[in-house]
């Protein structure tokens, strides 16, 4: 297949492309710079040099294509991010119209279903600020093959340096304590970023027939046993805090983010293969990457 990725140099993106190319597929990705361009022809696929908000040339990609991943979100302007998605989805969606070429969009397991696992007839919260599958409804509605792959909170590996963890870890460094909230019982899914590669393709080759995919590997980890491993490896306190502690990110520390992929498994053939979040996080080479990176989320 003829794919074309968003965000194609990005943590999970990338990954994706590393995976399409090495099962036998021809990748075009979307690269916001020229250096990062030259990256993408050294693995081997083709560089579209362009943003989000090139909406022409995110539609003539998309119509070249056999098959469409985005993965492209920029979460350091939130709001703005999440109109940028939304226009994005419905001008490549729009693109497809009309045929059975099919398009991945991502999202996330966050409010999905707090207190439960959730599953991947659940719908999201309407109020969500992200809208990527709002948007995927939309095209569907107008006959778009599309369906949603919803990330894990934790998508982790060895070298990531933005993301959840990576934010927690900087938070213990910086305060001296690795913290959690209330009894810190709450759960957080998780997923190795190569397996949530290899989900994108499972999903694109066994035939779009779903309108969402859960890559989770890791049901659900207790947050206190995430804070534990951090508190453990960098030497610090293991202790609970109140939200003022977290900032901005209490909503995510306390979250009940929890989700079962059995459905996704039994349809695409998908097995995890890679380290849970704790084995992972246990582990030294984790925490080099980290120290110093900048303290937002990924774009």
């Amino acid at each position: 297949m003829r794919v074309f990725v968003t965000g194609a140099t990005g943590w999970v993106g990338s990954a994706i492309v590393a995976d399409l190319l090495a099962a036998g597929h021809h990748v075009t990705g979307l690269s916001r710079s020229a250096e990062k361009a030259f990256a993408l022809e050294v693995l081997g696929a083709h560089a579209l040099l362009g943003t989000l908000a090139d909406l022409d040339r995110l539609a003539r990609a998309a119509d070249e294509a056999d098959a469409v991943i985005h993965t492209a979100f920029d979460f350091a302007n939130f709001p703005a991010g999440a109109a940028e998605d939304r226009q994005a989805i419905e001008a490549m969606g729009a693109a497809l119209r009309g045929s059975d070429r099919p398009m991945l969009v991502t999202s996330g397991l966050a409010k999905l279903a707090p207190g439960r696992l959730a599953t991947e007839d659940d719908a999201p919260d309407a109020a969500f600020a992200r809208q990527s599958e709002a948007a995927a409804q939309a095209v569907r509605d107008r006959g778009g093959c599309i369906a949603t792959v919803r990330l894990a909170p934790s998508v982790h590996g060895v070298g990531e340096t933005h993301g959840f963890v990576p934010h927690l870890i900087r938070l213990a460094q910086r305060t001296g304590v690795s913290a959690f909230l209330g009894d810190g019982a709450n759960r957080w899914a998780s997923v190795h970023r190569q397996d949530a590669a290899r989900l994108y393709r499972l999903a694109l080759e066994q035939g779009v027939t779903e309108t969402a995919y859960h890559a989770a590997a890791d049901e659900g980890v207790p947050f206190r046993d995430i804070a534990a491993v951090i508190g453990g490896v960098l030497g610090v306190p293991v202790e609970p805090r109140g939200r003022e502690h977290f900032g901005w990110f209490a909503d995510f520390a306390g979250g009940d983010m929890a989700a079962t992929s059995e459905r996704t498994r039994r349809l695409t053939g998908w097995k995890p293969t890679g380290p849970g979040l704790l084995a992972e996080i246990a582990q030294a080479g984790y925490y080099a990457p980290v120290v110093g990176a900048g303290a937002g989320l990924p774009a």
